[in-house]
This record gives C-alpha cells, structure tokens and sequence, in this order.
C-alpha cells in the first residue's frame, strides 16, 4: 500500500507543479510568473539564512545551558527542507516551503510524525557508539574499550593454561 502511495505522490507532484505555471501564468502572465518564481526562490536563501542563524544562536545558548537541543535540531531540519522546498521552481513546492517557515506548522508536523521517528543517543558516558555496520553491543556492556593496532597484540608464547581464555586456542609454533 505504501509504495503505491508513494508513487502516486511522485507522479502527481510534476503535474500539480505544471498545473500551478499553467493557472498563474494564464492570470499573470508569462514575465510576472517567472519573477515570482525567481522571488520565491530568492525569499527561500533569505528565509533560510536568517532563520539558520536564529537556531544557530539557539542551539549555542541550549548546549551552553546544558540542555539538550532536540527540539532545535528538529526545527532546523525542517527549515532547510523549507528552505530548499522555496528554492526549486515550483508554486506547490513554495506554498509548502513557506508554510515549513511557520513555528506553528512546524510543531504540528512534528505532532504527527514524531511518534514514528526514534532518536537512539550514544552508549556510555564517552559517547562512543559503534558503526551500525560492526558488532551489537549488549545493554549491559560498562568495560572500556581498548583499540589495539596488529602491532600492539601478540600472543604469550606462555599462556597460563588455568586461564579460560586459553582454552581452545591454537598455538603457533
């Protein structure tokens, strides 16, 4: 159901796009059309460098304050979505872009689609977290971790035998 949704959106959206060109020129015309396309686009890099710089000031004071900025990052997410939203030619993508600018449609959004999105924070109190493509760590893991290069590990050509570790280990000659 959901890829079948996704195509019907990918193939609606262009349409709607030529559908809103061929209305707004037809009412204005064909130079007044491109200008407002060219403004739209103009008002986006505007729109977003100065709202960037607002949540970069906010962040900065969140983090200084020891809070943590989720809410921030979120709203910086979608100002950059709004932001390049007003940047494609397109009166569809401006309406949505322009509306992404608005504090209130922002945190609706959210509303509705934060409930499917899981932020996972890193393991530890070093912040260390492994590649999502390396071993899975169990929850209850509280060693450190020791990075060794080949160099830096070699055997004992004397293991204690009452070890369990080295049980099963092959010895090289």
């Amino acid at each position: 159901m959901r890829p079948f949704i996704a195509l019907s959106v990918l193939l609606a959206w262009p349409l709607a796009e030529i559908a809103g060109f061929v209305v707004v020129g037809r009412a204005l015309g064909l130079w007044w059309t491109l200008g407002l396309v060219i403004m739209t686009g103009l008002l986006g890099a505007f729109l977003m460098r100065q709202q960037g710089l607002h949540l970069l000031k906010k962040l900065s004071q969140e983090s200084q304050q020891g809070q943590v900025p989720a809410s921030s990052v979120i709203d910086g997410a979608m100002i950059v979505v709004a932001g390049i939203l007003l940047l494609l030619p397109g009166f569809v993508t401006d309406i949505v872009g322009i509306a992404l600018f608005i504090p209130l449609v922002r945190r609706f959004l959210w509303s509705m689609i934060g409930k499917r999105v899981v932020v996972v924070g890193p393991r530890g109190k070093s912040g260390f977290s492994r590649p999502s493509g390396g071993p899975r760590e169990t929850p209850n893991t509280a060693g450190k971790v020791v990075d060794l290069d080949e160099e830096d590990f070699h055997r004992n050509s004397d293991p204690n035998p009452s070890s369990p570790w080295s049980k099963g280990i092959d010895r090289d000659p």
